[in-house]
């Protein structure tokens, strides 16, 4: 048992790249046993993402598999598929981010895997609903941005379509499956019941984007058009000082009235723009367009410490470097540098969340491809004999640092 609220969950993680590896890394984070079932090659993501002191362990499969081991089997063979099928037997969770059509041509649909473990909850993430006419289509993050309207947003305020650089669609997919595997599990333990989980990319992404911006066609009939204009305009972004940036968001009165104050212009608040919520909305443009040019005044270190007195929420803007030295991040252990067996100390992203009854108490550090497969089998009941006629067969891949 590693300790935390999810020790002694089994979860059979079949999924690689990122929008599944998130999840049951929180998931492992937090005290489940989650065995990375891997092809012999490996995830895809241990080649992705620049160079690495050994091969098949790149950044970001360091960022994304922590606590967990790594089962490197061939499931196109018989034998390959036997032992998962022992391993779905002893398992509370299945978790899955190929084509439905793939999970079945390997036997591991629902119905089958449901048979093998009544009691098991399966989710599979998938580009786009079972039930839609994209169901079955491949999907990636870019595509979903694009198809789900988020290189929109950056077109109508940008004037050009841009993806978000950061794979938004897969960690937004990320997270609502960690949620999702969490409600079926606690349904589980008031039932006894197992469930199926489907979680699409698309229409989680299309829902983040529309909440916010259907707008005013949320009524029917309309009553204007979509899109918040607040957020689209050209100002909403970091303002420039004079030596640099500053991230503001002054959005109640006694927030505005004291950025007014901040900027030597008080009698700002009696203007009709700018003296309620609802007239700086109208009035977005002159809002954001007063507060630019105020900020040109000051250097970015004078503003933070005028807006902390007077209580303004405004930040620095960090670049990627500057967030990495951040001091409060350091502070909070965000950031902790580790040691690992192949490469060396690296920097680990730490779960930034605390829970008063604790986490995983031990840690595990990324694995390298079938580092754990000789211990799982055993754990099965696989004889030592069974075991090396795997490996010599090429169904099983034996990647332990110790032999």
């Amino acid at each position: 048992m590693a300790g935390g609220p999810l020790a002694g969950i089994r979860i059979v993680d079949l999924t690689s790249v990122v929008v599944g590896p998130m999840v049951t890394q929180v998931l492992a984070d937090y005290g489940a046993d989650v065995i990375k079932v891997e092809p012999p090659a490996g995830d895809l993501v241990r080649t992705m993402g620049g160079p690495s002191n050994t091969p098949a362990m790149s950044a970001k499969f360091l960022q994304l598999n922590r606590n967990k081991r790594s089962l490197a089997v061939d499931l196109k063979s018989a034998a390959g598929r036997a032992a998962i099928d022992t391993l779905i037997e002893r398992a509370d969770v299945l978790i899955w981010n190929v084509r439905p059509a793939a999970m079945k041509k390997l036997g591991l649909d629902y119905e089958r895997v449901r048979a093998i473990n009544p009691r098991i909850i399966y989710c599979g993430i998938v580009g786009f609903g079972t039930k839609g006419r994209y169901a079955g289509r491949p999907a990636y993050d870019p595509i979903v941005q694009g198809a789900g309207g988020i290189a929109a947003l950056n077109h109508r305020a940008l004037g050009e379509p841009r993806f978000v650089p950061i794979v938004m669609a897969d960690k937004n997919a990320g997270l609502v499956a960690t949620q999702m595997v969490l409600l079926a599990l606690l349904h589980r333990a008031r039932t006894g019941e197992g469930t199926s989980v489907e979680v699409p990319m698309f229409e989680n992404i299309a829902k983040y984007v529309l909440e916010e911006h259907l707008y005013l066609k949320t009524f029917d009939p309309p009553l204007g058009d979509m899109g918040d204009p607040r957020i689209f305009d050209i100002s909403a972004r970091p303002i420039r000082t004079r030596d640099g940036w500053v991230c503001i968001a002054a959005n109640t009165n006694a927030q505005a009235f004291a950025f007014f104050e901040a900027i030597g212009q008080p009698e700002l608040r009696n203007d009709v723009r700018f003296n309620s919520v609802g007239a700086r909305f109208k009035n977005v443009a002159d809002y954001f367009g007063l507060r630019a040019e105020a900020l040109k005044q000051k250097t970015t270190a004078e503003w933070l410490d005028v807006f902390g007195r007077l209580d303004v929420p405004a930040m620095a803007y960090n670049t990627l470097e500057s967030l990495f030295e951040d001091p409060h991040l350091r502070e909070v252990g965000l950031l902790q540098r580790r040691q690992h067996p192949t490469e060396g100390f690296i920097w680990d992203v730490a779960p930034p969340n605390v829970l008063s009854c604790g986490a995983r108490d031990d840690y595990l550090p990324a694995p390298t491809i079938g580092q754990h497969s000789v211990e799982l089998l055993r754990e099965l009941g696989y004889e030592e004999v069974q075991i090396s006629e795997l490996v010599e067969n090429g169904v099983v891949v034996d990647g332990r640092l110790e032999k």
